[in-house]
């Protein structure tokens, strides 16, 4: 894949050479417009450029020539006449494959060999294999960050007089980022309807640009846009909070920059741990703090009966997600959808190979966050260093994180404050309970306070709730327990630790019951 200026270089060594055929690969016409007609300065050349509205224009000159949509007639006149000739078509059709146009080109390529010329095709096809030995193939990429932000730029200076526009540097940076992936009017039109639709561009407003990708790529069943809380509150795994803000600066860092130290963007992290403590609600902080759009991928829905349906639905899952990038992609309980690869199905492992090389080699700034509750169903390769930037184990809250949940919990669902004493009561009465089971209690308060507004939900009425319920850690104290040695021994923490008093016994703090005397 190649820039603008790096093509632009490369076209010229081709015309310089009397390449007789060049193929620029590329859906972007107009910039090949651009490029011709600056090589034509620059080399001082005649260049001759075709397109079905403007007929044949010579790049140096004004005006046109009506050739009635069949420009291979005047190319070859044009060969004959004059040595050295440079003939562009910008429409180009039936190509992939051997017709009677594609034979025309083909004589016509006799001649511009004969004659010293070269005749361009523009494309976004592939090209017939008889008419590609003929030359060389360049490819036009999308413009690189580089151009995105200078055409962002440009686009500032255009209409900074007639609307507010506060984007700073970081700010455009950060626009070229999200909207990699675009042509060049495709960006321009983006700016347009944002600028429009906001009066104006604000910083405020910058992922609003993120939205135009769903609309301009072809969805795929498996794959779901997740909408984040505009006030989304997470209480603990200051670990998992701290790593998350220093690594956003290195995932928005250019490539040029990671590539001097030798140096990836992260590519995501592997989330396990006890069920209800904040593995899924990790995916939407994780977007929310970067102000990236979230993406839900549902690896199970992809499996087909149907031979060779599944790894096609794969292929397209994550063709779609690379073009929504940048991005955060969430794939809930991914022990499910991958376990099927080590149960002797060759379609799952198929689907695993293909899912194994993309996290390995995709280029694309795509941070996956993946959660699971049964590490130990996981296939092996999963683990391998480059795959995931991090693994990290969501423990139990301690007494700090439950008391923080507890009040966030209570001021949102009862619009309640409780004394310092009070709140230390319910903390001991939590032990033991998740995130999920603290959030369940006190939404039950709410609920029936709403049922019976006669009736007040005092501090007594809340204790009882907190008293009369079972936490997940109680009716499954095995698994649990059997979760929080693996965690303990072979992930990081995403909690910043226990306090000092409750690190003797962390079983006994957890509220598990002690184990018997027959466990494994």
């Amino acid at each position: 894949m190649g820039n603008y200026e790096a093509t632009k270089q490369e076209v010229k060594n081709h015309l310089f050479a009397r390449v007789p055929l060049i193929i620029i690969r590329t859906s972007e016409r107009e910039r090949v417009e651009r490029m011709m007609r600056s090589i034509s300065e620059e080399m001082r050349i005649k260049i001759y450029y075709y397109t079905d509205v403007k007929q044949v224009v010579a790049l140096q000159g004004t005006g046109s020539r009506d050739v009635d949509r069949d420009p291979l007639l005047f190319a070859q006149n044009l060969f004959r006449r004059n040595r050295g000739s440079t003939f562009v078509i910008g429409d180009i059709r039936r190509i992939s494959e051997e017709n009677a146009y594609s034979r025309e080109i083909l004589d016509s390529l006799y001649l511009a060999m004969e004659t010293a010329g070269t005749i361009v095709l523009v494309t976004p096809d592939y090209v017939w294999n008889r008419l590609a030995q003929f030359g060389l193939m360049t490819v036009l990429d999308y413009p690189d960050a580089e151009e995105r932000e200078q055409q962002i730029r440009t686009f500032i200076a255009r209409y900074a007089a007639r609307y507010p526009i506060d984007w700073d540097e970081e700010t455009v940076h950060r626009a070229a980022m999200l909207l990699r992936g675009f042509t060049e009017v495709q960006i321009d039109n983006i700016l347009l309807s944002s600028m429009v639709a906001g009066k104006g561009l604000t910083r405020s407003r910058l992922t609003d640009l993120t939205s135009q990708k769903s609309r301009l790529y072809a969805a795929v069943p498996c794959v779901e846009e997740v909408a984040i809380p505009g006030s989304l509150q997470v209480s603990g795994l200051e670990n998992l909070k701290k790593w998350i803000r220093e690594r956003k600066k290195l995932f928005f860092i250019s490539d040029e920059i990671l590539e001097e130290h030798g140096l990836t963007a992260p590519k995501g992290i592997l989330l396990t741990g006890v069920p209800g403590c904040g593995k899924s609600l990790s995916a939407r902080l994780i977007a929310a703090e970067w102000e990236l759009p979230l993406f839900r991928f549902d690896i199970g829905a992809i499996y087909d009966k149907w031979m060779g349906e599944s790894e096609r639905k794969m292929h397209e899952a994550l063709t779609f997600i690379d073009n929504m990038a940048p991005c955060v992609v969430w794939i809930d309980e991914i022990e499910k959808a991958l376990s099927v690869s080590d149960s002797g199905n060759d379609t799952g492992k198929r689907v695993l190979g293909e899912f194994l090389y993309w996290l390995q080699e995709s280029t694309g700034r795509v941070f996956l966050v993946a959660t699971a509750n049964n590490i130990a169903a996981l296939p092996a390769e999963l683990f391998r260093k480059g795959r995931f930037s991090e693994i990290f184990f969501i423990d139990l809250p301690n007494a700090r994180e439950r008391r923080q949940s507890i009040c966030q919990y209570l001021t949102r669902c009862l619009g309640r404050t409780l004394t310092e004493e009070q709140l230390t009561v319910l903390t001991d009465l939590s032990r033991g309970f998740s995130y999920s089971d603290i959030e369940s209690v006190i939404k039950e308060a709410a609920q029936h306070q709403l049922i019976h507004p006669e009736d007040p939900m005092e501090y007594e009425q809340i204790r009882s709730c907190f008293e009369g319920n079972i936490s997940f850690a109680g009716t499954n104290p095995e698994m649990v327990r059997s979760i929080r040695r693996w965690g303990r021994e072979r992930a990081v923490p995403a909690s910043a630790g226990l306090p000092e008093d409750e690190k003797e016994d962390p079983e006994k703090e957890a509220g598990l019951p002690e184990k018997g005397v027959d466990e494994t």
